[in-house]
């Protein structure tokens, strides 16, 4: 497990990258037909005949194992976080089965709240990258920690 870290520990600029994230097919497919059932999704023979050639994975299959990821890296240890908002979520460039995904995360905002000084706001931007570096998926969240105890 990773140290706690506080709103007072961290800085713009701190970065970390998340683990390898396969996109399996039956898994990707078992997803979208319970929540995104379009044909690119869930029939490869449909698929292939569309305009991507073939199946892709759907952007919200994606975005749920880059949530995943995000709590198996745990950047802020025991320190109770709170997400509060995605803002701009992209989806760049189809991620088909068999592509292995990798997050970036990068903080690029801390406000300590002037209502609520024990706590305060982190916005970390994401940028999520296939095997051969291509971005496919990239937003932003705002999430809420507390400052350090005194």
């Amino acid at each position: 497990m990773n140290p706690d870290r506080y709103l007072d520990d961290l800085a713009v600029g701190d970065h970390w990258e998340g683990h390898p994230i396969p996109i399996e097919q039956d898994a990707a497919i078992a997803f979208a037909r319970q929540y995104d059932p379009q044909p690119m999704h869930i029939d490869p023979v449909a698929a292939a005949q569309g305009r991507f050639g073939g199946l892709i994975a759907t952007g919200w299959y994606v975005a749920a194992l880059v949530m995943r990821d995000y709590i198996e890296t745990n950047p802020w240890g025991g320190t109770p976080a709170l997400g509060i908002g995605v803002d701009e979520l992209r989806w760049l460039h189809p991620v088909r089965p068999g592509d292995v995904l990798r997050a970036r995360r990068e903080i690029v905002e801390l406000t300590r709240s002037r209502s609520k000084p024990d706590r305060g706001t982190v916005r970390v931007r994401t940028s999520v990258a296939n095997q051969d570096g291509r971005e496919v998926m990239r937003f932003s969240t705002l999430i809420q920690l507390p400052v350090r105890p005194a």
